[in-house]
């Protein structure tokens, strides 16, 4: 062959070799891309490896198939004129389908702006009915209504709604802290009524306890007094049988039990007793009176004497 033959083999493979590796291109996978024609759709080419004519086939896009989230922040007002901001999520993808592609890709120019005035429109319209608490209690509700609209509406462009969700809702800054009040007080009228019923029960709790504790020291103090009157009877009868006379002894029992009582006040400096200025020798004309009562009472139901003065007067 001649040298002139052989440039001309070269150029023209060299040409080839440029159409060729021009001409393959791949898709990844969950993707399809577009390819036209001198302008015109072509058609849509899946995942793998693919040929097109150079200079006259172009990939004017590709779409994807994944999940995609747009968040979107919508301000709006309630029926009680309070101002909420609203963070709504919408998932949505496009389907694997040709003729779902071909929608999406031609229909719209900016899917996202499209979404987000779907989602404007439709918070605007149906918060303004509700006050600020059920904007809180009702959020699924709101994300349901998101979903119906654009569900309906982007279908016939291709893209299918997975899911909207309300993520966030803030209230004007002073209205979360006066709910944030109402919210404290009320619990605290809780916790001061559960302390008033825990009061009223510890108060009651206290007062049976007293209650009880009187019956029974009444119930000892009986008790005690029967046992000092058997023992002052027993002392009587002891006296008598040593030749003492009732008289007698009663002085000198009650003589006894005077000396006790002083000696146990003296014995405690903190003692609450007080005692009246006194005679000795008094104690004697207490026990005739003691005696001249007891005396009478059990002789006839006659008044008691009036007892006599004392003979040593001392000034308090």
């Amino acid at each position: 062959m001649s040298p002139a033959a052989i440039a001309a083999i070269c150029i023209v493979g060299f040409f080839f070799l440029i159409v060729v590796f021009t001409g393959l291109f791949t898709v990844k996978q969950q993707t399809r891309a577009i390819v036209e024609r001198l302008g015109k759709f072509l058609k849509i080419c899946g995942p793998g490896l693919h040929f097109k004519i150079p200079l006259i086939d172009t990939i004017s896009g590709r779409v994807t198939h994944r999940v995609r989230e747009l968040e979107i922040n919508v301000e709006s007002k309630t029926s009680d004129d309070v101002f909420v901001d609203l963070l709504i999520a919408v998932q949505f993808y496009i389907a694997e389908d040709n003729d779902a592609v071909n929608l999406a890709f031609y229909k719209l120019s900016n899917p996202e702006q499209q979404i987000s005035s779907y989602v404007f429109d439709t918070v605007r319209a149906l918060v303004p009915e509700m006050p600020v608490d059920n904007v809180f209690s009702e959020k699924d509700k709101i994300a349901h209504a998101v979903k119906e609209r654009l569900q309906d509406i982007m279908e016939e462009f291709g893209y299918t709604i997975l899911q909207s969700l309300v993520n966030d809702i803030q209230p004007d800054s002073k209205v979360k802290e006066a709910m944030n009040h109402v919210n404290a007080t009320a619990r605290l009228r809780e916790a001061a009524r559960n302390e008033a019923e825990a009061k009223k029960i510890r108060t009651i709790a206290e007062a049976e306890a007293e209650a009880r504790a009187k019956e029974l020291q009444g119930v000892g103090i009986a008790r005690q007094r029967l046992a000092i009157a058997n023992g002052l009877k027993d002392s009587v009868s002891a006296c008598s049988e040593a030749g003492i006379s009732p008289e007698e002894a009663t002085k000198m029992v009650l003589l006894t039990q005077h000396y006790d009582t002083v000696t146990a006040v003296g014995a405690s400096s903190k003692a609450t007793v007080m005692m009246l200025p006194y005679a000795p020798d008094g104690m004697s004309q207490v026990g005739d009176q003691i005696m001249q009562a007891l005396i009478a009472t059990h002789e006839s139901d006659a008044p008691l004497p009036t007892p006599p003065k004392p003979a040593h007067t001392h000034q308090a």
